[in-house]
């Protein structure tokens, strides 16, 4: 094993494993720690080029430090991704990810993300320790949404998401989950994905409509729900958008925090994606400290009344839902 430190303003630490031709095996990226040690996915997907990897595990890091701020938990933030395709993946690679892991004694704690399950994790923590990889959050990420949701729904004057119109992007773990819930609340449900299989293979199971990944987040909604990668939101999108709400589990839903501003402006609700996505990381503090699946299911349902602040701040305030979410994070984080 061949570790890099890579040095990064504002960054607690920073890692690459290389492997023997030097190509970058693992990258992990510890951002803060002052709350607590660092929870954070593992990734595995390819990337164009090492830099992108790079980049947007420091983003993910960036965010899961104000996600558990926010969300008012003992947890700092990181992230780690593998950059390859799933088809590659081995017991050995994610061996070697997991001694990677271990060099951190204990200050990253990973979870499984885009490419990875519990059995990956089960793997990892043959080598490394401590890791979840009990239950999968996925579906406690999704309750979240779906109370953040709720909230957004109530604050823009509807009673419950009855006829709602929902687009949801990304038929994976999170988005399935979600659709799921919101076909039980009574929403008109759209769902679409990459994989297009997936997608209709949902729809015909919950009785949600698939459609086509490229229209969807420009179709006429009540709530875009994002689920799958983010910057789904860019500057090109933004004028085009007909939706009135913006609510889902993707990470940096937004490409650039300007277009806060943007949607702001055009009246249209934005619930900050790493508070309403939180739920997945409250469940897991509530695994590391042993407590009730029913007094995680109360602690995830406060993902509802965290958005409904946010929003009533961030009116009589005059500012962003991100800006309000932001002041929230930060000055937990200067308290610490």
């Amino acid at each position: 094993m061949t570790v890099e430190e890579v040095s990064v303003d504002g960054f607690e630490r920073v890692v690459i494993d290389r492997g023997p031709a030097g190509e970058a095996r693992s990258i992990i990226a510890v951002h803060d720690t002052r709350l607590g040690p660092a929870l954070g996915g593992v990734r595995m997907r390819p990337y164009p080029n090492e830099s992108d990897a790079v980049s947007e595990c420091l983003a993910l890091a960036r965010a899961m430090t104000v996600k558990a701020a926010a969300a008012g938990l003992d947890l700092g933030g990181g992230w780690s991704i593998i950059p390859a395709d799933t088809a590659e993946k081995t017991p050995e690679r994610l061996l070697s990810h997991g001694r990677a892991i271990a060099t951190f004694d204990g200050r990253f704690i990973p979870v499984n993300d885009v490419g990875t399950d519990q059995a990956d994790l089960r793997e990892i923590g043959k080598v490394t320790s401590p890791v979840c990889a009990q239950d999968d959050p996925s579906p406690w990420t999704a309750l979240g949404v779906a109370a953040g949701i709720k909230a957004c729904a109530e604050f823009s004057g509807r009673a419950d998401l009855k006829g709602a119109r929902i687009g949801v992007q990304g038929a994976g773990h999170v988005g399935s989950a979600l659709v799921r819930l919101l076909i039980r609340e009574g929403a008109d449900v759209t769902v679409s994905d990459v994989d297009e299989d997936r997608a209709v293979s949902l729809a015909a199971e919950t009785g949600a409509m698939a459609v086509d990944p490229d229209t969807l987040p420009t179709s006429e909604l009540d709530v875009f729900a994002p689920c799958a990668l983010g910057g789904v939101v860019t500057p090109d999108v933004v004028p085009a958008l007909r939706c009135r709400i913006i609510a889902g589990g993707a990470n940096n839903v937004l490409a650039t925090p300007e277009l806060a501003d943007e949607l702001r402006k055009r009246r249209i609700i934005y619930a900050p994606d790493f508070c309403v996505n939180s739920g997945g990381v409250i469940f897991l503090q509530s695994q590391l400290r042993g407590l009730s699946e029913e007094t995680a299911r109360d602690q995830v349902q406060g993902v509802g009344t965290t958005i409904s602040e946010l929003l009533a701040h961030a009116e009589t305030n005059r500012v962003t839902t991100s800006q309000a979410a932001n002041d929230l994070a930060q000055n937990r984080l200067d308290a610490a």
